[in-house]
């Protein structure tokens, strides 16, 4: 009787939490951080016409296990080669759409193992574009720890940014270790020129490569190679770049991803393929606030000079690695063009209707 009256404390503590939490939405005039509840991490934030989109890796049950597709005798097997449990939970990914920074709509599973043959867990990190109408989702599956194991970076695609996505290619984009990167963590980046890079990589090695037209594969480098290394000092993970005043900044994440020291570093090059200095820290924890402030986005309101970054952080109520959750606030330039500290705030930002 003891165990039936807690579990349905929890429930009701779990639905009144969300109903809550709705509540505050509604008459607020601030985002609020985290933008929207449970345990969400590495997100991307974009822009689709009127819409604002955060993609975020799915990284823990927040109350009620969300229910787990069905696998296929590949996907069992595969799943065997996982080296944390907790990452065989991580099987799709839900999506977030707001007209105005405050209130999020739910798109939950726009992309589910599914739909990726290949894939069986560790679904991270995703970014996306739209390109001739459709949609790209690219994601990392699988974690894969060597060239022999089934996974890597893959690519899915829709007509809608809610999905559902499925599978443009059947197999991974990106399989293989190229100069020691793990692929994992990538980042889809349009040139100011119309051209698209692959920026990527774990295990502290960044990598770039040129997409072809249809996203199908790589486009080689002079040189014959298809990746390039442009790995800056001290980078971990997470490689975001946005171009600004014709420079070119990339950014990455430092630290242990389960730690309190996680952080977002940033270089300055003139061109997408470097060379990065690293120049320093423009988020970190703050421990009056949250911590494990890290892998981030940013969202550049068009025909403006206002920037977001979009990242995760730990709350302290809590040391759980897999708590994470996604959170917004402003970041700013200096008159020279570099990056000022980016200030984690428990308001996050104001209210902002794109075309307004």
């Amino acid at each position: 009787m003891k165990k039936t009256s807690l579990a349905f404390l929890a429930i009701f503590l779990l639905i009144g939490g969300n109903t809550l939490f709705a509540q505050q939405k509604k008459a607020a005039t601030t985002s609020g951080n985290p933008v929207f509840p449970g345990w969400y991490a590495d997100p991307e934030g974009i822009i689709f016409d009127d819409t604002y989109w955060i993609y975020p890796t799915y990284s823990d049950d927040y109350g009620k296990p969300s229910p787990q597709p069905k696998l296929s005798p590949l996907q069992l097997k595969t799943q065997q080669n996982t080296i944390n449990k907790q990452y065989l939970k991580q099987t799709f990914l839900d999506a977030f759409s707001s007209k105005d920074l405050v209130h999020w709509k739910k798109h939950p599973k726009v992309l589910s193992i599914e739909n990726v043959k290949w894939a069986a867990y560790s679904i991270w990190a995703p970014s996306i574009t739209r390109k001739d109408g459709k949609y790209y989702l690219f994601f990392g599956a699988n974690d894969i720890q060597n060239d022999n194991q089934l996974g890597g970076i893959g690519v899915a695609v829709s007509d809608k940014p809610g999905g559902p996505f499925i599978d443009h290619l059947g197999k991974p984009l990106v399989s293989k270790f190229y100069n020691h990167a793990q692929p994992i963590d990538q980042f889809v980046f349009k040139d100011v020129n119309g051209e698209y890079y692959l920026i990527y990589g774990g295990w502290q090695h960044c990598n770039i490569g040129k997409l072809n037209a249809d996203f199908t594969g790589f486009i080689p480098f002079a040189d014959g190679s298809l990746f390039k290394s442009i790995t800056p000092e001290h980078y971990v993970e997470g490689a975001y770049m946005i171009a600004r005043k014709g420079k070119y900044y990339l950014m990455w994440s430092e630290g242990n991803w389960t730690g309190p020291d996680y952080s977002v570093a940033y270089a300055i090059s003139d061109s997408p393929l470097g060379p990065f200095k690293r120049i320093g820290k423009i988020l970190q924890q703050d421990p009056t606030i949250a911590t494990g402030a890290g892998h981030h986005s940013v969202i550049h309101i068009p025909k403006t000079d206002d920037w977001y970054i979009v990242y995760h952080r730990r709350p302290l109520t809590t040391t759980d690695g897999n708590h994470r959750e996604t959170c917004i606030d402003r970041m700013y330039f200096d008159k020279d063009g570099l990056i000022l500290p980016v200030k984690i705030t428990n308001e996050g930002v104001e209210k902002r209707v794109l075309g307004k």
